[in-house]
């Protein structure tokens, strides 16, 4: 009898608990309005409804059929957000790369009554915010602006959060979040997003942040310059959009210097003493800090709180993995000797973790492209208020293999036999990938181009085995430097590649990544990096040269694919072994009966050609220059000497004049009807020599023995009417570069008289040129128009070719005097009238 009781005690009392759990919950959820009960509009939102709710610690998701719901707590309010665009899978890969993050939204939401605000966040200018008047005055004048709203639907049961619908973020035509490419190779992209076709994917949360899935649907057109190759074609692109909170305590940024080459983002500082407002530039690096401080400090190795961590795509093939997993632990060593064990780790795709996602952000992957491009690439984000790089991609595209291929024989099948075939052995390949996937790792690190690197060393030591051996063939892999042309049949063991970093990285590598007591100021950091760049400044091992703009190219030490420091005696060089090359292909290349393989080769031999020229046609109206930052030492731009633009202007028309061998009749008679690409190679490189006249006004202008306008056009004209002036008998580059010369003249002198076109239409003030070391941007163009004075010397010269020309029509071979009729034609109408 007792035990019943008990039982119906203990009974009653879980049934008022119970009763009294409802009771709350009702209270939270409904209302009573007399006797009727009223759904809270929360409850309303998915009630009765198939609703997918992921969430983390800091946003919960809610995908209700076709719509998507954030549930934003209002403690968030105001943190700053990514929020990254990933190709996940597309219909045609040239429209969007696989693993390729084109866009990143960087904002912060903000609640405003009744609505919740998507307000960019304004990065542009910063000041001391522990400073109230100051963080006042950016708030009044340079605040977020709001880049959309979203009304709240409802409030939390606790009040602790609100819901909006953020469906139009993910299925409209979003320009921030566009997974296009803008450009691919030398393809052009344009897209907008076909209405009504969209749909949302899958959503998930993870610890520190949130995916959404999108099906998009494009019309993209794909142009070549003015030609569309493709117009208005539907394009499926599936997206992975991440979604990231910026964790509140920030890493401490690193001032940029502009003597050393790495990605920066600059903003506009405004001093709290009222001083000029200057710009202020931050450096993308990882935050990479000690383990164990102590032991840090102590000299001690210390692997890093949380390691830079690449995954490798399982799509590659088999052979690629270890080359490329190889290259990009290359840098470890670097890290070694700043203290840090294991700063780099690689990893492939995980097959057992349904976790891991290559397309969320979270996650720095490898990948690989099965696209035509001849290319690699390494795009990152970073938090823009710091620099922190967030994630960092390799981009991989098969065609680099049939580059590596292409590149390996044109520049070393005169030393290695092992080269001469349709496609390069496996070790050989290997060794090129490990140098692909080191150079792009550097990137990932925050290493921009060093193209200055490799014209520090001698030409001849590049035939030096040991010399080869111990420095490779740059003080950086930053440089472009593909393989060793320089070595001539017999200089056996001399290095052909680069497959490593080497001390300009390395000291990259500390002054990026070496880690300060948590004491140190940003400006005291700032100090002590300075003194490091300081004391390498006379070492031409760890000079900086920007990469120049197309329309500014002045610097003839800072190019791309160049090696060694004298250009005239590396391209003799150079062309020593094209000739021998060229002259070996059909014995060489046996198995290619079409002859399609060897016509590949002798196209990218021709360029080869075309590159070792241009690097001397480069040095006419030359400028070398340097980075020298604030108080630093030496000359910010220095001309090309007199002597070296004087030998370049007559040395590149003597060896067009000589390059008949590019013409191979036992070679180029298999390719089939049309004229070889030698000479459009030589029609590229006439127009560039032309081109480089209104290089040498400025060069000329700020040298100490400058090499004339008035001397540069009497060497050209001697150079292209020779044959003329000494009476002998035309060629068809003869003919060629006298037709150039003539339209070039046409086009110099139209505006005799009137307004004259200037330098470029992109031109900046010559002031950005003559304080280059204080430039955060690549060189660009300098407006010369005012001092230029081209247009005089090409009439002067015009009317004594004019002389030269009637001479000619009479005394010249019969065979050339038709020709001549035609120049003299065309000078005598250009100087009619002037």
């Amino acid at each position: 009898m007792k035990q019943k009781i008990w039982l119906y005690v203990l009974m009653s009392v879980a049934f008022v608990c119970l009763s009294l759990n409802v009771s709350a919950k009702e209270r939270r959820n409904k209302k009573k309005v007399g006797t009727q009960v009223v759904i809270s509009d929360y409850e309303k939102l998915f009630e009765g409804k198939e609703v997918i709710t992921e969430k983390n610690e800091v946003i919960t998701l809610h995908k209700v059929g076709a719509s998507l719901y954030f549930e934003i707590p209002l403690r968030v309010m105001g943190r700053e957000w990514l929020l990254a665009s990933s190709v996940e899978s597309t219909t045609y890969n040239m429209v969007g790369f696989i693993g390729s993050i084109n866009n990143v939204m960087h904002f912060r939401f903000a609640l405003q009554d009744d609505m919740v605000q998507l307000r960019l966040v304004e990065n542009a200018v910063v000041v001391d915010e522990a400073d109230g008047r100051m963080r006042r005055l950016l708030e009044m004048n340079y605040a977020d602006p709001v880049w959309n709203g979203y009304k709240v639907l409802a409030y939390t049961p606790d009040s602790s959060a609100v819901v909006v619908d953020v469906t139009s973020l993910f299925l409209s035509d979003v320009k921030e979040l566009s997974p296009l490419n803008a450009k691919s190779g030398r393809y052009e992209i344009m897209g907008s997003l076909v209405g009504g076709h969209s749909l949302l994917g899958d959503i998930k949360a993870y610890e520190d942040n949130v995916t959404i899935k999108s099906s998009l649907v494009y019309n993209a057109t794909v142009w070549l310059s003015i030609f569309p190759l493709m117009r208005n074609s539907l394009t499926s692109i599936e997206t992975t959009r991440t979604l990231v909170l910026l964790p509140k305590d920030k890493m401490k940024p690193r001032v940029y210097d502009s003597r050393v080459g790495v990605f920066s983002t600059t903003q506009k500082c405004i001093p709290k003493e009222g001083e000029g407002i200057r710009p202020q530039a931050y450096v993308h690096r990882w935050r990479l800090e000690p383990k164990d401080r102590e032991a840090y400090f102590n000299g001690e190795l210390t692997e890093p709180v949380k390691p830079i961590t690449m995954y490798v795509d399982n799509n590659f093939p088999e052979n690629w993995k270890e080359p490329i997993k190889k290259g990009i632990l290359s840098w470890n060593t670097l890290f070694e000797k700043i203290g840090f064990k294991n700063a780099i780790l690689v990893k492939d795709f995980p097959k057992d973790d349904p976790l891991f996602d290559p397309s969320n952000l979270k996650y720095s992957c490898v990948r690989y492209i099965p696209f035509t491009l001849e290319n690699a690439l390494a795009p990152s984000w970073t938090d823009p208020a710091t620099g922190e790089i967030i994630q960092a991609n390799i981009l991989i595209f098969n065609d680099v293999a049939w580059a590596i291929n292409n590149w390996r024989f044109v520049q070393t099948a005169q030393i290695d036999s092992t080269v001469r075939v349709k496609k390069m052995p496996g070790h050989i390949l290997e060794k090129s990938l490990e140098y692909v996937a080191a150079h792009e790792m550097g990137h990932c690190l925050g290493l921009m181009h060093n193209m200055a690197a490799s014209s520090c060393y001698p030409v001849d030591s590049l035939r030096s085995t040991t010399f080869t051996q111990e420095y490779g063939l740059s003080p950086s892999i930053m440089d472009y430097v593909r393989f060793n042309y320089i070595a001539q049949p017999g200089d056996v063991g001399v290095a052909l590649e680069q497959t490593k970093p080497s001390v300009y990285d390395e000291f990259m590598i500390k002054w990026l990544y070496s880690y300060f007591p948590d004491d140190y100021s940003m400006e005291e950091e700032a100090r002590i990096l300075r003194s490091w760049v300081d004391e390498k400044a006379d070492n031409p091992y760890y000079r900086y040269g920007k990469e120049q703009d197309k329309s500014a190219m002045y610097d003839p030490s800072s190019l791309e694919e160049d090696l060694g420091d004298e250009p005239i005696q590396a391209a003799e060089y150079g062309i020593a072994n094209l000739k021998y090359i060229i002259s070996h292909i059909n014995d060489w290349i046996t198995d290619d009966v079409a002859a399609a393989h060897r016509e590949e080769l002798y196209k990218e031999l021709t360029e080869q050609y075309e590159r070792y020229l241009q690097r001397v046609i480069n040095c006419i109206g030359g400028i070398y220059l340097s980075e020298l930052g604030d108080g630093g030492v030496g000359k910010a731009y220095e001309a090309v000497p007199r002597d070296l633009q004087k030998r370049a202007v007559s040395w590149v028309l003597r060896q067009l004049q000589e390059s008949a061998w590019l013409d191979n009749p036992e070679l180029v008679d298999k390719f089939g009807l049309g004229l070889p690409n030698s000479w459009r190679i030589r029609n590229s490189l006439i127009n560039s020599y032309f081109g480089r006249m209104s290089y040498v006004t400025l060069s000329s202008h700020v040298a100490d023995v400058p090499y004339t306008m008035d001397e540069c056009m009497r060497d050209v004209y001697a150079g292209v009417w020779e044959s003329a002036l000494r009476g002998r008998p035309l060629n068809r580059v003869d003919k060629l570069i006298q037709r150039a010369w003539m339209t070039n003249t046409k086009r110099e002198i139209v505006d005799i008289g009137g307004n004259r076109i200037g330098l470029t239409k992109d031109v900046v003030p010559e002031h950005i040129l003559l304080n280059a070391g204080k430039s955060f941007e690549l060189q660009q163009a300098v407006a010369t128009d005012m001092i230029d004075e081209r247009d005089v010397y090409f009439y002067k010269m015009l009317r004594e070719c004019k002389s030269m020309l009637e001479k000619a029509v009479v005394s010249a071979p019969e065979d050339d005097r038709a020709h001549y009729r035609a120049m003299l034609l065309m000078a005598t109408k250009m100087l009619k009238n002037k």
